[in-house]
Parts: structure tokens; C-alpha cells; sequence
């Protein structure tokens, strides 16, 4: 049963998918790409409106990822919009070439996981950021911010609030138009969301400008969600089916899955304009494509239903 959005929620959810990328970048078989393609395609007929696609990163870094250039001719009849991750002036370039519009950039909140992600300080990945935000601005180009580690990092443990809140200024400052908010390894609890939120709003960082990222490791994700939307984010990153981790902290679990999501979303009566039968058959196909079940619990009880 669907009921009208309570007080003190938005009355529309912008889902920003990330199957496509985040989702199959940790898989060990590379995935063709025509597969990819008919994913992102499939995506976007259930109803998502932003799907990430592909990230131009070096191959040795992401090898699932090195058919970029191949992937994204291939999406031009996609109506949807089509981010695209760069980590750096080269990747940039190569995005520009086939016409990208909407970049993404990824940093990190903490030393250690800059260190291991991208060879380099905070400071240093800024830095590195700077000209690649700049040139896409420049060209017109909608500019993400990933910031990743905002919780909790499996090395250097907490993070502090202030220290998320200080990169993630210097990101917005470097031009970014929205930011995604990373729990990466999946430990913040909704406590911890609201606090984060607050500090950034204290901070001058509008709520508007702020999308999340969970993965669901302790169960939390969408508490965490809900958490965050009583706050007003409007901007919430999943992953179809569940699919995902990340490559560089093992301790990271899937992403939150889209039809999860979803299944709470039209429950509060927010709209997201995704057909979650649709999306539910698209993510059954793709755990075909992958020779295993999706994780997703939404996914799971829907399609045992038929």
C-alpha cells in the first residue's frame, strides 16, 4: 500500500544508478560490452534517469572498465543523462572525444585510502582535480564530486566529521556542481548521516548540492537513507540489483540496491519515476549475464513471486 510522502520528506527522489559502473567494475569475468550496453538500455527503459556509465580510468587500473571507447558510442540513443568517471586530464580528454556531458571526479576524505586509490595525498588529488574540473566546466560539462571514505575508513578507523566536511568544501570549491556523500565500507549509522549533514550545512554546503552513497555492510544503507532524506537530500546513488563493492577496501559490500530503494521509496509515496517490475526484470537478467543470484532482497521476494 502506498501513502502519501509524511511531512518532512521530498515528494520526489532523483536516483542516481550506478550498476553500470560501480555495479560491474569489481567483477572478476570481464563482461562484454554489448551486455553492458543492453544494461544501460534496459535501465533506462524501467525509468532511471541518470545511469552512470562507464569510468575512463587506465585499463591496468579498472580491466572491466577498458572497453570505455567501445561502450559509450553505443549508449547515444540512451534518453537518459550518462556520467561518466575521470580520474584525471587524460581521462577527461578521453571522455570529451566521444561527447560526454556530465564527468565525475573521485576523491577521498582520508590519506590513506587517497594513497591506495590514487597514488597520492588529499592535497595531491586535488590538485590533480583542479585543471580536470575547470576544462569540464569550461566545455559545459555537469561536474560530480565523489567523495568516498565519509564514515569510516578500514584503515585509520572513524573519520571525523570536520575532516569529511574540509575535502568536501575544497571539491566544491574546485567548481564541482553536486557531491556524493561515501560509505564506502558501509559503518555510518543515521545518527552519524544527520551529524555529517548538519556540519556541511553549517559549513555554507547546501543540502541541494548533496547526494549519498551507501553500501549496506551492517543492514544500514537504508536507514541511512531515510535519514538522509528527512534531511532533504533529494539525490540517492544505487545500484541495480545490488551490484558492487569496491576494489581498492575489501572490507566494502555491495551497494544499496536500486529495487530496495525503490520498494521503500513508493511505499513513503515519493516518486522516482522507476517501473520497479521492470527494473526487478532487469537486474534478474543481469544476474543471469553474471551466472549468480542478485543479493537484493526486493529482487529476490519479487521475482520468486512469479
Amino acid at each position: 500500500m502506498t501513502v502519501p510522502a509524511p511531512g518532512g520528506l521530498p515528494s520526489r527522489v532523483r536516483i542516481h544508478e550506478v550498476g553500470a559502473r560501480d555495479g560491474l567494475q569489481n567483477e572478476k569475468t570481464a563482461v562484454p560490452t554489448a551486455v553492458k550496453a543492453e544494461f544501460v538500455h534496459r535501465l533506462a527503459a524501467a525509468g532511471l534517469t541518470t545511469i552512470e556509465a562507464t569510468s575512463f580510468v587506465h585499463p591496468k587500473w579498472v580491466p572491466q572498465l577498458a572497453d570505455a571507447e567501445e561502450l559509450f558510442p553505443l549508449l547515444s540513443d540512451v534518453d537518459a543523462a550518462l556520467p561518466v568517471l575521470v580520474p584525471n586530464e587524460r581521462g577527461l580528454d578521453r571522455a570529451l572525444a566521444l561527447g560526454a556531458t556530465r564527468i565525475a571526479v573521485f576523491g577521498s576524505a582520508t590519506e590513506t585510502f587517497a594513497a591506495r586509490n590514487l597514488n597520492r595525498t588529499v592535497a595531491e588529488s586535488l590538485a590533480m582535480f583542479e585543471p580536470v574540473v575547470a576544462r569540464a566546466k569550461a566545455g559545459k560539462a555537469h561536474v560530480r564530486g565523489y567523495l568516498s571514505m565519509c564514515f569510516g575508513d578500514p584503515w585509520e578507523g572513524a573519520v571525523p566529521v570536520h575532516q569529511v566536511v574540509r575535502v568536501a568544501k575544497a571539491l566544491l570549491d574546485l567548481g564541482c556542481d553536486e557531491l556524493s556523500l561515501g560509505d564506502t565500507i558501509g559503518v555510518a549509522t543515521p545518527g552519524h548521516v544527520q551529524a555529517l549533514l548538519s556540519e556541511l550545512n553549517a559549513a555554507g554546503v547546501g543540502t541541494d548540492r548533496i547526494g549519498v552513497h551507501f553500501h549496506d555492510t551492517y543492514g544500514q544503507a537504508l536507514s541511512n537513507t531515510l535519514a538522509a532524506l528527512q534531511h532533504g537530500v533529494t539525490t540517492v546513488d544505487a545500484s541495480a540489483g545490488g551490484l558492487g563493492g569496491c576494489p581498492y577496501a575489501k572490507s566494502a559490500t555491495g551497494n544499496l540496491a536500486t529495487e530496495d530503494l525503490v520498494w521503500m521509496l513508493d511505499g513513503l509515496g515519493i516518486e522516482t519515476g522507476v517501473d520497479l517490475a521492470a527494473l526487478t526484470a532487469t537486474s534478474v537478467w543481469m544476474a543471469e549475464q553474471l551466472g549468480r543470484p542478485s543479493p537484493s532482497r526486493t529482487v529476490r521476494a519479487l521475482s520468486h513471486k512469479e
